[in-house]
């Protein structure tokens, strides 16, 4: 009989399964939706939809540089464990390839390697190792010189921070040392210019509130919030932050003494952001010999 594609995005919605399983298991079982459940289950095919409810915040961040193009992306797994396994970080480091050529992460999840869309590939991993993945965010970059950085490396180009530099000018030594910065710093953007100006609002209005509470005259309040503002932005952008080489100097200063323009970032580090579940070491032992 034929299968409709709603009939197997249902499936695999359901399981976790890949296209082409999900849609051989119709087929087997007539378009038994409940039947072709139990098939895959009975292949070992179904094996991800059980880890798919569990919290992905390990895993690693790939970089790869290809003709003045730079990307990161992030790929998530259960425990800091499987980011030391071989296929994982194989599988990873192609994610990272093919990221190259998508515009986005969603155009990513559909991009092919080794002759599956990336969403299956991770799908088919979660049920091999036995651990939920996902594919969680890309960004890329580009630039005349661009450099990268792995911090807390597992492999060559993936760790648990990766950084992409761009700049004009200056040379992979000096990308290095500001990839570096990046890393340990991790500024929220370039330049003022590049933050979210209701961000830099809602910080002023904190600061008036909390000068105004000292009971100065608005004058002198004013100038207390130009330092005060003057100094926030400095703190949170790259180009205004003092260098780690050199702390006597700015990031953009130190640029311009090299020779270089600094024209964007990229920062990513592993579960940034992902509220993990906490657990003390004798419950995760429990939980592990449980199964």
């Amino acid at each position: 009989m034929a299968i409709a594609a709603a009939q197997v995005k249902q499936l695999r919605e359901l399981t976790g399964a890949g296209m082409m399983d999900a849609k051989k298991a119709l087929t087997e079982t007539d378009g038994d939706m409940d039947a072709a459940v139990d098939w895959l289950r009975t292949k070992g095919l179904a094996k991800a939809a059980k880890k798919s409810g569990r919290t992905a915040a390990e895993g690693l961040v790939a970089v790869k540089v290809e003709g003045g193009k730079g990307v990161a992306v992030e790929v998530n797994s259960e425990t800091d464990f499987v980011a030391k396994n071989k296929d994982f970080q194989d599988m990873v480091g192609k994610i990272a390839g093919a990221a190259l050529h998508a515009g986005d992460v969603e155009t990513l999840k559909a991009a092919e390697v080794d002759g599956k869309a990336v969403n299956d590939l991770i799908t088919d991993k979660i049920a091999t190792i036995g651990e939920n993945m996902s594919l969680r965010r890309m960004e890329k970059i580009e630039g005349e010189t661009v450099v990268t950085y792995v911090h807390n490396a597992a492999a060559e180009n993936m760790g648990q921070i990766g950084v992409v530099v761009a700049m004009t000018g200056g040379d992979e030594a000096f990308g290095r040392q500001v990839a570096m910065h990046i890393a340990a710093a991790n500024p929220q953007a370039l330049n003022a210019d590049s933050l979210d100006q209701d961000m830099i609002e809602k910080e002023r209005q904190v600061q008036i509130d909390i000068a105004r509470e000292s009971g100065k005259p608005e004058q002198v309040i004013e100038k207390m919030i130009e330092g005060r503002m003057k100094k926030y932005l400095a703190e949170i952008t790259l180009l205004g932050q003092a260098f780690v080489v050199n702390p006597d100097m700015t990031v953009e200063q130190a640029a311009t003494e090299a020779g270089a323009t600094i024209t964007g970032f990229v920062r990513l580090q592993v579960g940034e952001g992902i509220e993990k579940e906490q657990e003390d070491f004798a419950a995760e032992v429990a939980k592990a010999a449980q199964g």
